[in-house]
């Protein structure tokens, strides 16, 4: 088996909506992640055009309000990660804890005050934290009443956001992500760019303005972080789904090719590379637009170029197909993407296309074109674990996923890949981003709540525990 470096680190992912509770708890703001419904419906609901991120408890539940009571209970589950051998932990810090409307000129002391625990806890255990400072959780004012990203007032109020969280913790945490899985707005941009039909994502121009804005933005975090300590690292995040075509037809090649760049790649050009890429110029006009229909300026290019990340973090789950001749062709879901189905591989209960050959093929693509350090911060098997009368979960399926993905990141750095580390998504049992459900889980750690807010929230280990246990005590070798 391949060598890990003796610094690889091993650990796991979550985000701070998605698992902290606590909505309004220390000064704490409402985040667009609030507003989201739970339920498989989720993603239906947000695209109405009567959307308009009002809260409705009498309509819906929101799972997100509770997660999984980390808020009061993260020392338990940090001692967990400790006992796992986690030598990183990846989380998000709430926007909205911290600027509780996003507009504010002073931060919120009492949230700052939870993150300094978070963080002294994971130290106390030698886990090095790595914080994703925008992960799907906007201030919900600055979607309501600033329109989401769209609108370049939130480059300043983001740019005072970062500049307080580098400020406050650059001497504990070494390692950085800007916006989390950027890329997704193509599809869904919701979650990343705070838009709704109501206001403005079924308008690609809003979207292409939103990620300028946030790429400027991204560009203002490296600086501020570089400033303040040089060896800081502070990454992109993007969402990774390798592309293939689905046969060898031309026609069905170019839009792979095409694929590939619009989703996999367009971000990451910019925040790596420093510029707008060559093919900017095609993808705006398959929607109808120009270059110069963005409000963009010379000194935010300049910044933009001056400042690109240091690292790529991205997530992987699934592969996708592109046939663009047919239309009778089965399909999938999975990760806000879909497509055509694959007929060479299986799928998870959620439709999701389990691909770890394609892992191995993201880590070449990616280093290949960026030579850059690479980060796989999330990667996992969402599926139904059904506790015996003891609390034992034996998810022997979530152990082949992972150890076959494993396998592949061996592979990719034989292959000559520079890979830092990895973080399995939802190291503990937490809301679906997707589906706010949390009968659909991802974690080492059990936790006993269903879809419905029953269950006492204990915490209990899964047979995938104790494996990964194994795996990060011998540096990957003991598969």
């Amino acid at each position: 088996m391949t060598e890990f470096p003796k610094d690889f680190l091993w650990g796991g992912a979550t985000a701070a909506n998605q698992l902290e509770g606590g909505y309004k708890e220390g000064g704490r703001g409402l985040s667009i992640a609030d507003a989201l419904p739970g339920g498989k419906e989720r993603f239906q609901i947000v695209q109405s055009p009567e959307f308009d991120w009002t809260i409705d408890e009498s309509k819906y539940k929101y799972p997100n309000h509770v997660g999984i009571d980390y808020y009061h209970r993260f020392k338990e589950d940090i001692k967990l990660f400790s006992e796992m051998g986690f030598k990183c932990y990846r989380f998000s810090i709430a926007w909205s804890r911290i600027f509780p409307n996003g507009d504010e000129t002073e931060p919120n002391e009492k949230g700052l005050e939870f993150y300094d625990q978070v963080i002294d806890e994971c130290l106390k255990y030698n886990i090095e934290p790595v914080i994703t400072i925008s992960h799907y959780e906007l201030p919900l004012n600055l979607a309501k009443n600033y329109g989401g990203w769209k609108n370049k007032k939130l480059i300043a109020f983001f740019e005072r956001f970062a500049k307080v969280v580098l400020t406050r913790y650059y001497k504990k945490v070494k390692y950085w992500m800007t916006f989390n899985e950027i890329n997704s707005a193509a599809h869904f941009p919701v979650m990343g760019q705070g838009l709704v039909p109501s206001n403005g994502a079924n308008d690609k121009r809003n979207v292409f303005q939103a990620w300028h804005n946030q790429f400027v933005s991204s560009a203002k975090a490296v600086k501020i972080g570089h400033e303040l300590d040089p060896n800081l690292q502070i990454g992109c995040m993007i969402l990774y789904a390798t592309t293939y075509s689905y046969d060898a037809n031309p026609v069905n090649q170019l839009a792979t090719l095409q694929q590939n760049q619009d989703f996999n790649f367009f971000c990451g050009d910019v925040q790596v590379r420093g510029q707008y890429p060559s093919y900017t110029k095609r993808l705006l006009a398959e929607y109808g637009l120009k270059i110069s229909d963005l409000d963009r300026t010379d000194e935010e290019l300049e910044l933009i170029k001056k400042y690109p990340v240091d690292y790529i973090g991205f997530s992987y789950y699934m592969s996708s197909a592109v046939e663009t001749t047919k239309k009778d062709n089965d399909t999938v879901s999975g990760n806000l993407l879909g497509g055509v189905k694959n007929p060479f591989l299986k799928a998870s209960d959620w439709g999701w296309q389990i691909d770890p050959t394609g892992l191995r093929i993201a880590l070449n693509q990616l280093y290949d074109r960026y030579q850059k350090p690479l980060f796989i911060v999330e990667n996992g098997l969402g599926a139904i674990d059904k506790p015996d009368a003891n609390h034992n979960i034996e998810d022997d399926y979530r152990i082949d996923y992972l150890k076959q993905h494993i396998q592949a990141m061996a592979g990719a750095i034989d292959d000559g890949v520079d890979l830092m580390g990895y973080t399995p998504w939802g190291c503990i049992d937490l809301v679906s981003a997707s589906t706010g459900e949390m009968s659909k889980r991802y974690g080492f750690i059990y936790v006993d709540l269903d879809d419905d807010g029953n269950g006492n929230m204990d915490r209990y280990k899964k047979k995938s525990f104790y494996w990964y246990q194994k795996v990060i005590e011998s540096n990957g070798q003991e598969l």
